[in-house]
């Protein structure tokens, strides 16, 4: 079974996660297809990249199914392949749309931020734990999307949040019922063609701050830090106490 369903209707380009059982948790050769899909929307006429997840959510995040047997350095690797298909999606030259619903959790979390359209079910909620084990990923671009003071009491105090609250400080861009997605989707590509490619790409350009050398200096510097598994490993088995405490 494919991990990534890939499919072009006209100038929109549909990316779909595809590990329900796992909850769609971003393996590395997930994070490989979705960049190098990225990349090479980015050489075609596409105007407009959905991307969505099949199953109960849209991702949990990173994968760290395996971790004990990496070694610290695979895993900097993979956290920084996982920045690289962040700032792709961010830095894209057409129009992006994340469409997210049930438990979303890290790096999928962040990949729905990078989007320029963010698109929640009503029940969708959402949490970045990554700062819990010392990784700072996809900070900066939380913050730009709903205020510093915001950015870190969520992120400082690992809070969950819904999709009301999302759209409220300016995570989501809007609240959609998933019955109602496939016109949500037809609505942003008429508009995702109003403006010629190379005037939308210059757009995207001039709106976005470009501090991809800072966010991936910020990730390597928090993820080189020794002890990464051991972190990862605490975290881990704080979550597990917690899921364990609950009524």
């Amino acid at each position: 079974m494919s991990e990534l369903l890939v499919e072009r209707d006209g100038t929109t380009l549909t990316l779909t996660l595809n590990r329900p059982d796992k909850m769609n948790a971003l393996s590395a050769t997930l994070v490989e297809a979705l960049l190098e899909q990225v990349t090479e929307a980015g050489r075609t006429d596409i105007r407009l990249l959905v991307f969505k997840g099949n199953g109960r959510n849209f991702s949990a995040g990173f994968d760290f199914g395996g971790y004990e047997d990496q070694s610290e350095g695979d895993l900097v690797l993979r956290f920084v392949l996982v920045e690289q298909l962040l700032q792709a999606v961010r830095h894209a030259p057409f129009e992006t749309m994340a469409l997210a619903h049930g438990r979303n959790f890290g790096a999928g979390v962040d990949l729905i931020c990078s989007c320029a359209r963010r698109i929640g079910d009503p029940g969708a909620t959402f949490r970045m734990p990554g700062l819990a084990f010392g990784l700072v990923l996809g900070t900066r671009r939380y913050a730009e999307r709903v205020g510093e003071a915001r950015a870190r009491t969520v992120l400082g105090d690992g809070l969950v949040f819904d999709a009301d609250e999302a759209l409220q400080d300016g995570f989501l861009t809007g609240r959609v019922p998933i019955a109602e997605w496939q016109e949500a989707v037809a609505n942003a590509a008429e508009a995702a063609c109003r403006l010629s490619p190379d005037v939308a790409a210059a757009l995207f350009s001039a709106t976005t701050a470009d501090t991809r050398g800072q966010d991936l200096a910020d990730l390597v510097t928090s993820a080189a830090r020794p002890g990464l598994k051991e972190r990862i490993r605490a975290y881990r088995a704080q979550t597990s106490l917690h899921r364990e405490k609950r009524p």
